[in-house]
């Protein structure tokens, strides 16, 4: 199958570094015009990737970068709403200014940013909305109160907002990763003990790269996948699988000739 995505414009939101910048790489190897949304960048990244900056909760902030892009390309045909921080602690310890922030970000961006672009969207009478997600949307973990209900909310409003656009031929789809090693979460610096504890809860047992996640989003952006929407996928390596995978009964290695 082809995925064809040339031309495409495409915004992908917190997109300065980590999992948003290679989203964006992988979106300008296909062809796509891309405009990476985000505070602020830290350098330039090639590959015809335009930056615009753009605070995904002021919503003025929002509708300028929005602006920006239809003056330049004429319409938004994808948009990855990628954005997201962490705010850990458990209820009892998670202060108001955390809870706020961490829902503003993760869920009120996608409200705003989608918003903006969905008025795009209409009059072309086409488009991709793609939201960030998490596992722990589905199952949170202790401390993770924020986390988790932001992105609880992202789904529910992903299922709102494919019903509010189908009529424009608008689909509207949420992705849940698992673990990818970021500096958000340092997954990969984490002692070797704490890592294999981890990797014991993925039934594939691998940390998961930015392009796992990026072959998903190119596949929901495409016009294969045209008949998809409101819907989770899961893109977490088997994260919300119910059993924890045993290395007792590992593949065995393949036989040399």
């Amino acid at each position: 199958m082809h995925l064809d995505l040339s031309d495409r414009v495409v915004v992908v939101t917190g997109a300065g570094r980590g999992i948003g910048a290679r989203i964006a790489d992988r979106f300008a190897a296909e062809g796509s015009r891309v405009v990476a949304f985000d505070r602020a960048f830290e350098a330039d990244p090639g590959g015809g990737i335009e930056q615009v900056l753009c605070d995904v909760v002021d919503p003025a902030s929002v509708q300028q970068a929005v602006d920006t892009v239809v003056e330049r390309h004429g319409t938004v045909d994808v948009l990855v709403n990628n954005a997201g921080i962490n705010v850990e602690g458990r209820v009892a310890d998670l202060k108001w200014e955390g809870w706020r922030r961490c829902m503003d970000v993760n869920a009120g961006g996608v409200f705003l940013v989608s918003q903006a672009v969905a008025e795009v969207m209409k009059r072309a009478r086409r488009g991709r909305i793609i939201n960030a997600a998490s596992f722990a949307a589905i199952v949170p973990s202790v401390g993770s109160a924020a986390y988790a209900a932001s992105k609880a909310a992202v789904v529910q409003l992903t299922r709102v907002l494919a019903s509010e656009l189908g009529p424009w031929g608008i689909t509207v789809n949420a992705y849940a990763p698992g673990m990818v090693p970021t500096a958000m979460n340092g997954f990969a610096e984490m002692p070797a003990a704490a890592q294999d504890r981890l990797l014991d809860t993925l039934s594939l047992r691998r940390w998961e790269s930015a392009d796992d996640v990026a072959d998903l989003l190119l596949f929901l952006a495409s016009d294969a996948a045209s008949y998809i929407t409101g819907t989770l996928l899961d893109v977490s390596g088997g994260k919300l699988a119910t059993q924890i995978p045993s290395r007792a009964y590992e593949a065995p290695d393949a036989p040399t000739s």
